[in-house]
């Protein structure tokens, strides 16, 4: 059995549907209103052990209501979990979907804030023992970094999924301990200083993140799947075309299943297409935990190589 260590993030999302953004000032009443599991960290951990591996997770929670419903989905779950008990409440996100399944969020980090350096130092040996380590941004960005470099003195190989989009520039030191990093577009911008959305753009930003960070770069691009630039390439891999009921988990489930494919020895690319499988799954399902998906709901595992897939051409 594969074996990822995850050091992120756990919340809970405030999910309101609503037939409409809200204009400044205005009050809207929404259509729906539910309490999700949520986090970054906690997301992939669960859709990495829906897809088969065994999983470490480290993370920090209030002594709250929140905090012991966590415990009860990882237990569920059969996620593997060391947790901080912060003096800060749960983190929070408050998550507004509009009909077409588009989101907008926002988090208040609470516990997450307590999460520190010395805390991945006392999770080293589950870093260890794993194939592959990932890590947000989430969390405070030096937690981030030493368990990036934690897996790199290990030769653990580690992705970096850099969401959500930083609001201060992201340290040389944290990219480079990156082996593999999981942008979608808006903090693909972020990072680089990206102007512009199309083919072209994304793919000059794209390699240019890749050769600062001296990594492997996979953009996610919602329905147009993703662009994963490596020594040198920069492969488009297209998305099944799906009708969207909520995009909110998509880039969790993505990076969850690219982490997996990655840890099963898979090439950048191939664990690409197998992500964006993920991804086209989770967004047919509302909410971000019940639609996270299973190795039986996608329609097969990885192909072995990239040589395996099609390129398409960039427009």
């Amino acid at each position: 059995m594969i074996r990822i260590a995850v050091v992120g993030s756990y919340g809970v999302g405030l999910v309101f549907r609503l037939a409409r953004m809200p204009d400044p000032g205005e009050t809207l009443a929404g259509e729906e209103f539910r309490v999700d599991h949520g986090g970054k960290g906690s997301n992939q951990a669960v859709g990495m052990a829906r897809l088969g591996a065994q999983v470490a997770l480290l993370t920090a929670v209030g002594d709250d209501e929140f905090g012991r419903g966590a415990r009860q989905l990882w237990l569920r779950e059969g996620v593997g979990v060391t947790v901080v008990v912060a003096r800060a409440s749960t983190m929070a996100g408050a998550i507004l979907v509009e009909p077409t399944g588009q989101n907008r969020i926002v988090i208040a980090p609470g516990a997450l804030a307590e999460l520190r350096p010395e805390h991945v130092r006392d999770f080293a040996a589950e870093i260890g023992a794993a194939d592959v380590c990932v890590t947000g941004l989430e969390i405070p960005p030096d937690t981030a970094e030493e368990a990036l470099r934690v897996a790199r003195e290990r030769g653990v190989t580690t992705v970096l999924n850099p969401a959500p989009a930083p609001s201060h520039p992201v340290g040389p030191e944290l990219l480079a301990l990156a082996d593999h990093l999981t942008p979608n577009v808006t903090e693909l911008a972020r990072l680089t200083g990206l102007a512009g959305t199309g083919d072209r753009a994304v793919e000059r930003a794209a390699r240019a993140l890749a050769g600062r960070s001296g990594g492997v770069v996979t953009v996610t691009r919602g329905a147009a799947g993703a662009l994963v630039v490596s020594q040198g390439k920069a492969v488009p891999v297209a998305a099944d075309s799906v009708v969207a009921a909520d995009t909110t988990g998509a880039g969790d489930a993505f990076t969850a299943a690219y982490a997996v494919a990655i840890a099963m020895g898979h090439g950048p690319v191939a664990a690409a297409y197998f992500a964006c499988q993920a991804a086209g799954h989770s967004v047919r399902f509302a909410g971000v935990i019940p639609s996270l998906p299973h190795w039986r709901d996608l329609p097969g595992p990885p192909p072995p190589d990239a040589a395996e897939i099609e390129p398409a051409t960039l427009a």
